[in-house]
């Protein structure tokens, strides 16, 4: 069941996207749809490699991914490694995934 969150400055989330995600595919589906996301975020920021060749693409992708979801620090650290590889801030990155994975599961603990 989902738990809409006080707003907070700061927060990992943009928490009207994730809105928008439950008014257009409903709640039972979101928890199934986010999950999937949540999968593929973790799967592309765990093992991102700064000196991988294709890291631009990765981020790129990760990106879009974290956009889907209201993840907006993550998808701003996202778009700052894709513009320039060279200084993308994994740590950063992996962080704002976990911080925003937990808050979201915080509101809709359905979610795998």
């Amino acid at each position: 069941m989902w738990r809409k969150p006080f707003a907070m400055s700061g927060d990992p989330i943009d928490w009207a996207r994730v809105a928008e995600l439950l008014e257009d595919i409903g709640e039972e589906d979101f928890a199934e749809v986010a999950g999937l996301f949540l999968e593929e975020i973790a799967e592309t920021a765990e093992p991102l490699d700064p000196a991988a060749s294709d890291l631009s693409a990765q981020l790129h992708g990760l990106k879009g991914s974290a956009l889907n979801l209201g993840f907006a620090t993550l998808a701003g650290l996202a778009a700052q490694g894709e513009a320039a590889p060279d200084t993308a801030d994994i740590p950063a990155i992996r962080a704002a995934c976990a911080d925003a994975t937990a808050a979201l599961r915080a509101c809709h603990p359905d979610i795998a």
